[in-house]
């Protein structure tokens, strides 16, 4: 990329943002200074609207970052409207492929070898190409192929230079930034440049292969006794920062509700099971595939079991697994955060909005000073009427009363003082694409009949919790009961003895320094008195009152000085 191409990728960055930024300071600043803030909210939802739309053309046509962008802050609920969210959750990461000779040429400079000496075949046509990437087809050479065990792969390249257009557009995105936190409107309301940070740390890990390599192997040991999971595995010997050679694993997409059929594989059980794992992922792990999208997970039937002593098939174990793929986009969940969304998690399962409210304070949602009476009172609402219900039902749910409600929800969620952890997105991201997927893979899916099993086991888990600490606490105070005779007899004999002694050396300095504050206090009164006295008496009596102004000295350096000397002293 030519010095005069990331000028030129960086200056319509840059120049977008800018006219957005003054557009925003004057309908949003400037019209209601003026007594026009009726034109500011009658045009808003249409100038949101249109500003959502030009961000898409722009992403679509700069490609790279700009579509990670606009998919990043398609997630962001908590701090965009929904004009904006609403537009952006469709932006594709589909691009037009890269040639394949530049494809090759850095494939080669990576492996440091001909694609010819290190594969047997490597197909041409991309199976996929993304912004920051593409994955073809290929066949290891047979060294390759009798030292790993694997013979058909896939092989993700980098988009030649990528390293340079993230650099580019993350040094804007970081001036936008900077930009955003002089805008208060903006600024009341989210940390951009905290915001633009956490991008860039998701963005940076994600075009390291690498980093992408190591957490597939931690996927796959996570669930290695888990029988409906599986992970390719990773070819090391070909891999780079750059390159990454996995296990062919495609198989039948996990939307592709006909092929399962005709495979004899019930969506609504496919549904079933993914929910159940990515809960396993978030509940037992702590690490969670963040990008669950129908191109990321294969649903792969399993050949049959070898039969019997008595001839028949052994049908015991699971006829498909899932498979996942793609694990540039991790989200770590610490035990903190596990332990918040634990409560969380049975606050839900309660309908309690209370509950919910104080462990939203927990994770770090919502700031300690937030005030919530009116998300309690909207919350106890949403119980009320949707709670329990299914995506099939929520479909017999009056449109109008829906909608009105979603506005008048999101209203008071965007009144507070409500921002996503950097730690917390993600794993947002990837339950809401968990719950889309599973609506459509069974119309009567029910996101709390998910949930519900969960919940229970944390309840569960919490009781014993609270059990332990009360049987601890049982024991240690039983200890001290057991040992107090003891004590109080040994304390008698002492006293009976004439050997019962009390240290009151901290208390005697304790009065000693308060006798000598109270006799600085007496002698600034003093000071004040024969400095006041004489400066009246200096009229009438010249003499006395410069005698009773001189003598005013002496309390003066007792207050000032008394208590530098005694400590001095006391050394």
């Amino acid at each position: 990329m030519s010095d005069g191409a990331r000028r030129a990728r960086s200056r319509r960055i840059l120049t977008f943002a800018a006219r957005r930024l003054i557009q925003l300071w004057w309908f949003e600043l400037a019209l209601p200074k003026l007594g026009l803030a009726g034109v500011a909210e009658r045009t808003r939802e249409r100038r949101i609207r249109r500003l959502a739309e030009d961000f898409r053309t722009l992403a679509v046509e700069l490609g790279g970052l700009m579509i990670k962008v606009g998919q990043f802050l398609s997630s962001r609920l908590d701090v965009l409207p929904p004009e904006i969210t609403s537009e952006l959750e469709g932006l594709q990461d589909e691009v037009p492929p890269v040639p394949f000779p530049a494809i090759r040429e850095l494939a080669e400079a990576e492996l440091g070898a001909r694609l010819g000496q290190v594969f047997d075949r490597f197909d041409e046509v991309p199976v996929a190409a993304a912004s920051l990437g593409q994955v073809h087809r290929a066949r290891l050479s047979d060294g390759d192929a009798d030292e790993t065990g694997l013979r058909d792969v896939v092989v993700k390249v980098q988009r030649p230079g990528i390293d340079q257009i993230v650099a580019v557009d993350l040094a804007a995105l970081r001036r936008v930034a900077g930009w955003l936190r002089r805008v208060r409107v903006v600024s009341d309301r989210v940390d951009a440049p905290a915001l633009v940070e956490e991008f860039a740390q998701t963005s940076l890990e994600e075009i390291d292969y690498l980093h992408e390599s190591a957490s597939a192997e931690r996927f796959a040991e996570s669930f290695a006794d888990d029988a409906r999971v599986y992970a390719p595995a990773v070819v090391w010997e070909r891999t780079t920062r750059r390159v990454l050679t996995l296990e062919d694993v495609t198989a039948i997409k996990i939307n592709d509700t006909d092929a399962l059929k005709a495979a004899g594989i019930a969506p609504a059980d496919v549904a079933r099971v993914f929910a159940e794992i990515m809960f396993d992922q978030v509940f037992t792990h702590g690490f969670v595939h963040a990008d669950p999208h129908p191109g990321n997970i294969f649903v792969t039937p399993l050949a049959p079991v070898a039969a019997r002593g008595d001839g028949q098939s052994d049908t015991s174990g699971p006829a498909w697994r899932l498979t996942f793929v793609d694990f540039g986009m991790m989200a770590e969940v610490p035990t903190e955060l596990r332990s918040g969304l634990r409560a969380l998690v049975i606050a839900v399962a309660a309908r309690d909005g209370r509950a919910m409210i104080e462990a939203a304070r927990e994770i770090g949602v919502l700031m300690p000073s937030a005030a919530t009476g009116e998300l309690e009172r909207a919350l106890a609402q949403l119980f009320e009427r949707f709670g329990g219900m299914g995506f099939a039902q929520l479909k017999d749910v009056d449109p109008q009363e829906f909608r009105e409600f979603g506005t008048e929800f999101g209203d008071v969620m965007r009144s507070l003082p409500f921002q996503l952890p950097e730690r917390l997105l993600l794993l947002i991201r990837s339950m809401a694409l968990t719950s889309g997927m599973c609506s459509g893979l069974d119309p009567e899916f029910n996101v709390w009949d998910a949930v519900e099993p969960y919940a229970a086991r944390l309840l569960d888990e919490e009781r014993v919790d609270i059990a332990r600490d009360l049987a601890a606490e049982a024991m240690k105070s039983a200890g001290l009961l057991w040992r107090m005779p003891q004590r109080v007899d040994a304390l008698i004999t002492k006293a009976d003895q004439g050997r019962l002694s009390f240290d009151t050396s901290r208390l005697e300095r304790r009065l000693d320094r308060l006798e000598g504050v109270a006799r600085r206090v007496v002698s600034a009164v003093l000071f004040a008195a024969l400095l006041i006295g004489g400066a009246v008496l200096a009229g009438p009596n010249p003499v006395l009152g410069t005698t009773l102004m001189i003598a005013s000295a002496l309390p003066l350096m007792h207050a000032l000085f008394a208590g530098v000397m005694g400590r001095r002293g006391r050394r």
